[in-house]
């Protein structure tokens, strides 16, 4: 089988953040560029859903408290419409430029939350997973681990949205989808701890990212 043009290796490096609510993920990610930054490391930061501006719209659907009749696919393939822009409009062409892109969630977050939280299935996501991203796959992908409910009393200090209120039990599944994802032997998963504190976390994610051994990060 031929492969499309996303899926050709590329100079820069595609790292994603993963996790459950509440799991530390957005302060990661930032303190991960400071420290990136501060060694000559450039790196772009992005995020789904959204990313680019059809994709912030799509967000603003996605996560809107009124989109409470949304059915799980009218969720994945918003989701995945997003992810489709964003892979096309700014993560490859910035892979291209030998970048560094630091993206928080990526196509396993829909494994996550469409597969498992919405039961759809996990296989029937990877199918709409490699249409949208092209085969795209990241170099490196954090998952950032943390018990369901310990994550959301995090959140409760927070303003919520759509999926952020969603019951228990879809929380919960939505955390075997990461396990699963964890267990899954695949070598660019990298399992951390989000119960430690902001600090270490970083800390433990330099640490691996050193391990990548890639030109981009000699200066780790």
């Amino acid at each position: 089988m031929t492969k499309s043009r996303l899926q050709n290796r590329h100079q820069g490096l595609l790292i994603t953040f993963e996790g459950p609510e509440g799991s530390g993920k957005s302060t990661l990610i930032k303190s991960l560029s400071d420290e990136l930054g501060a060694r000559g490391c450039e790196a772009m930061l992005t995020r789904e859903p959204g990313g680019t501006n059809l994709g912030e719209r799509i967000r603003d659907i996605l996560l809107d408290l009124s989109s409470k009749e949304m059915c799980a696919e009218t969720e994945l393939l918003l989701m995945e419409a997003s992810r489709a822009q964003l892979v096309r409009e700014k993560i490859l062409p910035a892979l291209e430029a030998g970048l560094i892109v630091l993206c928080d969630r990526y196509a396993d977050a829909s494994t996550a939350y469409q597969g498992f939280g919405r039961g759809l299935g996990d296989k029937l996501v990877e199918k709409y997973n490699r249409f949208a991203t092209g085969g795209l796959e990241p170099d490196l992908t954090f998952l950032c681990m943390i018990p369901p409910a310990e994550g959301r009393a995090r959140q409760e200090i927070r303003h919520t949205d759509r999926l952020d209120r969603e019951d228990t039990d879809f929380h919960d599944r939505v955390y075997e989808g990461y396990q699963a994802l964890a267990a899954s032997g695949q070598p660019r998963f990298v399992v951390l701890d989000a119960t430690q504190p902001p600090r270490k976390l970083c800390e433990d994610a330099l640490s691996n990212l050193a391990k990548l051994e890639h030109g981009l990060l000699k200066f780790i």
